[in-house]
């Protein structure tokens, strides 16, 4: 079956152009291919797009500024492992508004580029008009204040996704802020987490961190902890390299230390328990989730830590499932965009408990 539209060419920017994931683009019928076991992706993901790229320089990205292959060059459509393609953003607000039942939201990305603190609004405005579903913004908190957040919900925003990504401020510094040559600030991005959750109100803002940056299992379960007491919640990522960027050598973390986590932000999401709450081994490990055999036991058995995290659709379960956004297509998945089945849960519980 034939592409029903061509990917819009490069030099082409927003807002009149966003780039789409391959998931998306795929659940919009842009584009061929299957999902690996049926999985269904429920927001459909936008990418603002210029041809300068990106000008921060973050070191686990690869839209990073200094980048082995700039955002202008064609071979910029892989990102995080997939193509995205630009497209026009009239045609993709049109396709949304037909999407398929399943999916509930649609979120639109920021890079850091000046144009972008103006065409995120207009973009969002556009797919929230267009399509009629839920918008949620990945802010670039470096270039915004307080009346940006505001501007961003008077054009249709509901929800807010921050990406602190390092768990700690000497990891952050040293991966997107002066060392990597960068312009992003630890404190900036805590502030603007807090300002949206003034703005948005509580639970309705997000905060990415990944594991896997060189932090302990105690650095994210303190990062973790820290943006639910201030009202938020984890977006969770486990890193992979990616290929054009400064740490495209390092290898993707064991899964044991990604299932501990997982189970410390569903915990710590739902109320049931806090950091004080739970213990470490001497390097930093969880020993103890801070809850009764039984209700560890619970959320084990439900298999609901492992889902992916990110903002709910109507249905009030995750619209932004991200499938296969942090792994390759396999057995071992380490967000699952879809309910664990006997078999996904028995490996889950092994990998919990190896060292």
């Amino acid at each position: 079956m034939p592409l029903a539209v061509q990917p819009a060419p490069l030099s082409e920017s927003s807002p009149g152009k966003v780039r789409l994931s391959l998931a998306a683009a795929m659940t919009l019928g842009l584009a061929e291919g299957r999902f690996y076991r049926g999985a269904r992706l429920g927001c459909i993901n936008l990418l603002l797009t210029y041809p300068g790229g990106c000008k921060a320089n973050c070191a686990f990205c690869g839209l990073a500024r200094e980048s082995r292959i700039a955002a202008s060059d064609p071979r910029f459509e892989k990102f995080i492992r997939v193509t995205w393609r630009a497209y026009d953003l009239a045609e993709v607000t049109e396709r949304c508004a037909a999407a398929p039942a399943h999916v509930e939201r649609v979120c639109v990305s920021m890079i850091t580029h000046p144009q972008a603190k103006a065409d995120v609004l207009t973009v969002c405005e556009r797919a929230r008009a267009g399509s009629g579903l839920p918008v949620s913004l990945l802010i670039a908190p470096t270039l915004l204040g307080r009346e940006d957040l505001l501007r961003m919900q008077q054009a249709g925003a509901d929800r807010i996704g921050v990406a602190i990504d390092a768990a700690t401020p000497a990891l952050f510094e040293r991966l997107r802020g002066r060392p990597a040559g960068g312009p992003h600030r630890w404190d900036h991005y805590w502030r603007t987490f807090e300002q949206a959750l003034e703005v948005f109100g509580p639970g309705m803002v997000g905060v990415h961190l990944i594991h896997g940056l060189g932090e302990s299992e105690e650095d994210l379960v303190r990062a973790m902890d820290r943006a639910r007491g201030l009202g938020g919640c984890t977006h969770l990522f486990c890193f992979f390299p990616e290929r054009f960027s400064a740490l495209k050598d390092r290898p993707q973390p064991p899964a044991n230390g990604y299932r501990r986590v997982q189970m410390a932000r569903w915990l710590i999401d739902q109320g049931q328990a806090r950091a004080a709450d739970m213990a470490f081994d001497g390097q930093g490990r969880l020993r103890d989730f801070g809850v009764s055999g039984q209700a560890l036991e619970a959320a084990l058995a439900s298999g609901r830590p492992f889902l992916t995290s990110g903002c709910p659709g109507a249905s009030g379960e995750v619209a932004c499932n991200r499938p296969f956004g942090n792994e390759r297509p396999g057995p071992d998945l380490r967000n699952y965009p879809f309910p664990l089945k006997p078999d996904d849960l028995a490996l889950v519980r092994r990998q919990m408990a190896a060292y």
